[in-house]
């Protein structure tokens, strides 16, 4: 009788795929690296075919290989929910990888986290931070369960959107800063620009490039919570996101409206059709709006 396929070698497989070595992947799954080259080779003798070029070096996923990934990632998925419908609460506990965009993390990821632990203690969540594009990449690629970010123009088809808020940009200044005049302010004040990788800053530049405005740039950060820390110096000012569950340090800064042809910044949870933690990931958006619900309360007049 053939021994049966292990879920643990598919697991370990598709560690590799989204690591690039067996190195890696020993630490994604906890076992040592020759482990992992003992498992694959076991692998490989169950299912009689090679799945790695061992010509260089380091091993890499062959043809056969890398197809067999989507096949493995189905087989771990039906194994990890098949008693979800029945588990119940049983289904909301182990890890959760979730990636964010910065901004996110320093104000909603946290408290949307605090009460999903509290309602199921046993849940682990990871939270890997990032830029849009590159976080929508590694849940595509099974490296992350979901990630808090923005929109993105193109998905793939394995990935669902899953939108949660909208954010008008507005000109964030330093508080002692009295003018309410937007077209001044940038005339007059320097710029700082958020570095172009990120996708909020193509909607500032959208709104700059037609209202023709010409700016005196100062300096380019690489992310929000830096350039808040600039303006709160009174640094500069720049146009950005109003956040919709912001930290204390943008709380305090002053946030002036746009006009309302602008496109606000939509936010939403993405993950993959196939995903194994569904519960958890849809408890968590769920937690996620009534974060954002109950701050757009107490911002309200």
């Amino acid at each position: 009788m053939e021994p049966a396929l292990s879920i643990t070698l598919l697991k370990t497989l598709i560690a590799i795929s989204e690591t690039g070595s067996f190195k890696a992947a020993a630490d994604k799954v906890f076992i040592s690296q020759a482990a992992v080259g003992q498992q694959m080779k076991r692998l490989e003798d169950q299912l009689q075919i090679s799945l790695f070029d061992r010509s260089q070096k380091t091993p890499r996923l062959n043809a056969l290989g890398k197809a067999l990934v989507p096949k493995a990632r189905d087989i771990v998925y039906q194994y990890q929910t098949m008693l979800d419908d029945v588990a119940g609460a049983s289904s909301m506990m182990g890890e959760l990888t979730l990636g964010a965009i910065p901004t996110m993390i320093r104000g909603l990821i946290p408290r949307s986290i605090k009460q999903l632990v509290q309602t199921y203690p046993q849940v682990h969540i990871r939270v890997v931070p990032g830029l849009s594009s590159d976080l929508c990449e590694q849940v595509e690629r099974g490296a992350l369960d979901a990630a808090v970010i923005a929109k993105q123009p193109v998905l793939g088809n394995n990935l669902v959107w899953h939108p949660f808020a909208e954010e008008e940009m507005v000109l964030l200044t330093a508080p002692e800063i009295e003018s309410g005049d937007v077209r001044k302010l940038l005339a007059e004040m320097p710029y700082i620009h958020l570095t172009a990788r990120a996708a909020v800053a193509q909607l500032a530049d959208e709104w700059l490039k037609r209202n023709n405005i010409m700016l005196h740039a100062a300096m380019e950060m690489e992310s929000l919570d830096t350039l808040c820390s600039m303006v709160a110096h009174n640094l500069g000012v720049s146009i950005v996101p109003n956040l919709c569950v912001p930290d204390p340090v943008f709380e305090q800064l002053r946030k002036i409206p746009l006009d309302r042809n602008t496109s606000p910044r939509k936010l939403g949870l993405l993950t993959r059709i196939d995903g194994s933690k569904l519960h958890l990931t849809e408890r968590l958006l769920e937690e996620m709006k009534l974060t954002v619900a109950t701050c757009n309360r107490h911002q309200s007049p």
